[in-house]
């Protein structure tokens, strides 16, 4: 099986997808309907991948496109999940969804929710659900490509955020992503009261 990984390189998924006799492409390039490297493609995984996918790139490869959000979707679509689960004070934890015409809106394939402890940072939080969706797309890939996990509809509206919705947080964010995220939750509570 030909697959095509759309985002930065994790060298432990593609060495796992490998390890399964599967050949695996790479790309962070905007892909379109015409790109070459779409070629006897059978799947694609986006993971952190910047671009969206097309319409006509998701029907020709309908239910054979899959993300990996490190959100606990409905919440937090979109750009810098991490984050806004902290300052929206939203649910955490990380989502294999497949790529439908919405972004972030598809159906769930797999999740597992996340709690987070005292003194831990933005760099730190985003490092332990990089951990966690890498082990879960590991144990459910097989199970993902056979079309043993029926796929669930996203319940509820949860939330979206644009890259350009964070610009008004910056100031939060004393110590870039070394922030720890008790304060950024108390600055933000203070400036909501």
């Amino acid at each position: 099986m030909k697959i095509l990984y759309l985002g930065a390189r994790r060298e432990n998924l593609i060495e796992y997808l490998i390890s399964l006799g599967d050949s695996v492409v790479t790309t962070e390039k905007k892909i379109t309907a015409k790109s070459s490297i779409l070629e006897n493609v059978d799947w694609i995984i986006s993971y952190g991948y910047r671009y969206i996918i097309k319409n006509d790139v998701i029907n020709r490869f309908d239910k054979k496109i899959v993300n990996l959000h490190i959100s606990l979707l409905p919440w937090n679509r979109g750009a810098d999940p991490n984050l806004w689960s902290f300052l929206d004070n939203t649910p955490k934890g990380v989502t294999i969804h497949f790529i439908d015409s919405g972004i972030d809106t598809g159906e769930i394939l797999a999740q597992q929710e996340m709690e987070f402890c005292e003194g831990e940072t933005l760099r730190s939080s985003y490092n332990k659900l990089t951990v966690l969706i890498e082990k879960l797309f590991i144990a459910k890939w097989r199970e993902i490509k056979e079309g043993i996990i029926v796929p669930s509809p996203q319940v509820g509206n949860g939330s979206y955020h644009k890259t350009a919705d964070k610009t008004k947080f910056l100031e939060l964010l004393a110590d870039d992503w070394d922030t720890p995220v008790n304060n950024i939750i108390l600055k933000n509570m203070k400036e909501k009261s």
